[in-house]
């Protein structure tokens, strides 16, 4: 069975590639938007109180194949390929490929060429832009921003280590679906480091355990390396060295370091045993 959060596909209308596998009244194309807002919620329903799946970037794609006339769209987000209900306003239509990303943990936008000026916006790491030039300490965008050239990376720029990534999210309070510094969860924090160091990475904790590296021994943790990934049913952690992980857990309602045993032994006794541990390379 397809898994409904990367099958865009309702009993009512589906995505025009699943014509032939799934069953819908009616098949639609859809149409490519980009994401105008610094964060948007990708929502389980057309609700801003519904729950919040993950969040798309500003800059990212979506493929949108309804709009309920009530201020939601439905569709998908053309990177991990997660489904879901975006808000109309924080879509626009595509202005160019971008040439840029946001490569600080999170930085700002000034209307200006002055870090006087109050920001026009915040911006998250991942965030994707269009520079047009650079104007000394800055880079100059296609909406007039003006962001301090350091906190930017050319698209494909990677970081060296994801794990250091994730270590800059220390202190970030646990949001579920979160996907930024002002609010991350687990799986977030694992696609958020990865992605920043050009690994393709999956939404969801179990998704990730399905689908990155290779798989060790649950059970000899005392051979754990800085990368490996250690899982519990509904959560993940990135190992920093022999001894720490860090991770996003609502047990401290944030980004934490915390001795590996420790994480261990306080999970198993909440009621979950580590079900895998992966490799990356």
């Amino acid at each position: 069975m397809d898994d409904p959060r990367m099958t865009p596909a309702r009993a009512d209308l589906a995505a025009k590639y699943l014509e032939g596998k799934v069953e819908a009244a009616r098949f639609a194309t859809g149409e490519e938007f980009e994401i105008s807002d610094a964060l948007a919620p990708l929502r389980r329903s057309p609700s801003s109180g519904a729950e919040l799946l993950t969040q798309a970037l500003r800059g990212e794609r979506a493929t949108i194949y309804d709009r309920n006339g009530e201020g939601w769209a439905w569709g998908q987000l053309n990177g991990d390929g997660y489904v879901g209900w975006l808000p109309d306003q924080a879509l626009k239509k595509p202005a160019g490929q971008p040439t840029h990303k946001v490569i600080a943990l999170r930085t700002f936008a000034f209307p200006g060429p002055s870090i006087k000026l109050p920001p026009a916006e915040t911006l998250a790491m991942g965030s994707l832009l269009t520079v047009l030039r650079e104007e000394g300490s800055f880079a100059v965008t296609g909406e007039g921003w003006h962001l301090p050239r350091q906190h930017l990376g050319p698209t494909g720029s990677q970081a060296s280590d994801f794990v250091a990534v994730a270590e800059e999210f220390v202190g970030t309070p646990y949001l579920w679906g979160g996907k930024s510094s002002l609010g991350i969860d687990c799986s977030g924090l694992v696609q958020v480091s990865l992605t920043a160091a050009g690994t393709g990475c999956p939404r969801d904790s179990d998704m990730q355990q399905e689908g990155l590296g290779k798989a060790l021994d649950p059970r000899d943790t005392k051979k754990l390396k800085r990368g490996d990934l250690i899982f519990w049913k509904g959560h993940v952690a990135i190992v920093r060295d022999a001894n720490t992980v860090v991770h996003a857990n609502a047990y401290h309602m944030a980004t934490k370091i915390e001795r590996t045993q420790d994480a261990i032994a306080r999970i198993k006794a909440s009621g979950s045993d580590v079900t895998a541990i992966k490799r990356l390379d």
